[in-house]
């Protein structure tokens, strides 16, 4: 049963917070609330309806369009459905840094400034209007309510990114406080900070925990050794997002906390993509955002085949991203979830094309097939795999003592059995290792990726 106070929240407090921010959220929920629920037609109709929109809006007033199009001899009118996006050119992080200028619409809209982690290289800075700030903000809030919580329930959120934690303010620590949301900073995994988060979250015990699953996976962990039983927090579901959830982290956190996980897939950039339902799926947010899946030649792949992800976000007008480039893997449903709702369903999310590795014959192995090999030594409590040549791997690990000859040995037959037998495997023994720069933790890397 809602409580009182997040009913307060919800229906005054943040709908006051939005306005006076000048977004829209509170009067884009719920009609997003309304049309989940349609058949996938007619959300397919919806966002044809939309793009035809969009992109004669984005032609009329953006100059880098508005030479794109001039220079490709096409008009508006020639972008009216999906498949027609592909008259278009891709847009990735190099054209924007180039191109920063010629983005702006010429009307007058009030931006906010937003930058990536730069966790596959130089970071990306980029523009916001309030209008996809008010989708992005209602998609969420949907998300979030399929889970039976809402804003003003109490919240946890476990982040370790600077962009975040460089933005509390006293303002908005105050914010914080009146919504019941605690930002617990995770920058760095001490076993003091890992000692210092479960008491906060037992002072607290939140009914939603939200963040990198790779933190909340070592929390967990940590719980289960000092013998903390997070169960008795009651805790409802924990959100997790911006890093892949390996199937090992999903059953750990639901064990220590006896509830579900929610998995959320997004980016600053692209925007709130998909969020997972209680009953399994990864839900596109359909009605702002259009997913193209493509191979390495940029066509289209089938549902059930893996492509990149290419976005479009038709709620940006004032600074467009139009088919952007993820550098993100994934595939869509053959089949439609079975909680009723019609928005498209994302599938085996697979991260970015630097979460492969190459084999020495050349084919892509996903970093899956390397965690499992080693989450399974017990000897190994933290490892990070790097691929610096198509022939050789280094493998860094953090353990209590120098591993075994034997163990070595076993590692580097199993690392060859799976990338060729011609494949080099280096194993360094460190004592720590830190999250990247924008706080995220991925156990493989591949710097042949750029």
């Amino acid at each position: 049963m809602t409580s009182w106070y997040t009913r307060f929240v919800s229906q005054l407090l943040f709908p006051l917070h939005e306005r006076l921010k000048r977004h829209s959220t509170y009067r884009l929920l719920p009609a997003l609330e309304k049309s989940q629920w349609l058949s996938p037609q007619q959300l397919e109709q919806l966002q044809q309806d939309k793009l035809q929109s969009f992109i004669r809006q984005v032609v009329a007033d953006v100059p880098y369009y508005q030479q794109l199009f001039k220079q490709l001899g096409l008009s508006a009118a020639d972008i009216q459905s999906v498949a027609d996006l592909a008259k278009l050119p891709l847009l990735d992080k190099t054209l924007i840094r180039s191109h920063s200028k010629q983005l702006f619409s010429n009307r007058p809209y009030r931006f906010s400034r937003g930058s990536t982690g730069g966790s596959s290289g130089q970071p990306l800075t980029f523009y916001m209007d309030q209008h996809r700030v008010s989708h992005d903000v209602a998609a969420k809030l949907r998300a979030t309510r399929w889970w039976g919580v809402d804003i003003g329930d109490p919240e946890a959120v476990i982040w370790g990114a600077p962009i975040e934690l460089g933005k509390q303010s006293r303002l908005k620590s105050w914010r914080d406080k009146l919504f019941r949301s605690v930002l617990m900073p995770a920058l760095t995994l001490t076993p003091e900070l890992i000692a210092g988060q479960l008491q906060q979250l037992q002072q607290q015990k939140p009914a939603m925990v939200f963040g990198y699953p790779s933190v909340i996976y070592q929390l967990c962990l940590a719980a289960k050794r000092q013998q903390i039983k997070l169960e008795s927090l009651g805790v409802k579901v924990v959100f997790v997002t911006s890093e892949m959830l390996y199937p090992h982290e999903r059953n750990i956190i639901s064990q220590s906390f006896q509830c579900p996980i929610a998995n959320g897939y997004g980016a600053r950039d692209a925007g709130f993509i998909a969020h997972e339902c209680p009953a399994g799926s990864m839900h596109i947010s359909a009605e702002d955002i259009i997913v193209e899946l493509l191979d390495d030649d940029g066509q289209p792949v089938a549902a059930g085949q893996s492509g990149e992800i290419v976005v479009t976000h038709l709620a940006t007008p004032g600074f467009p991203f139009i088919r952007y480039r993820t550098g993100d893997m994934a595939q869509l449903a053959l089949q439609p979830c079975s909680c009723g709702r019609g928005l498209p369903v994302l599938a085996n999310v697979q991260g970015r094309r630097r979460d492969f590795l190459v084999t020495t014959a050349g084919d892509q192995l996903h970093s899956w097939g390397v965690v499992y090999l080693l989450r399974d030594v017990s000897a190994i409590e933290k490892f990070k795999v790097i691929q610096h040549q198509a022939t050789a791997i280094e493998l860094l690990v953090v353990s209590e003592q120098p591993l075994s000859p034997d163990t070595q040995t076993d590692i580097r037959r199993q690392f060859q059995r799976l990338l060729g037998a011609d494949m080099a495997i280096s194993i360094t023994r460190v004592t720590d290792i830190p999250a990247a720069a924008n706080g995220k933790y991925c156990y493989v890397e591949n710097k042949l990726v750029s």
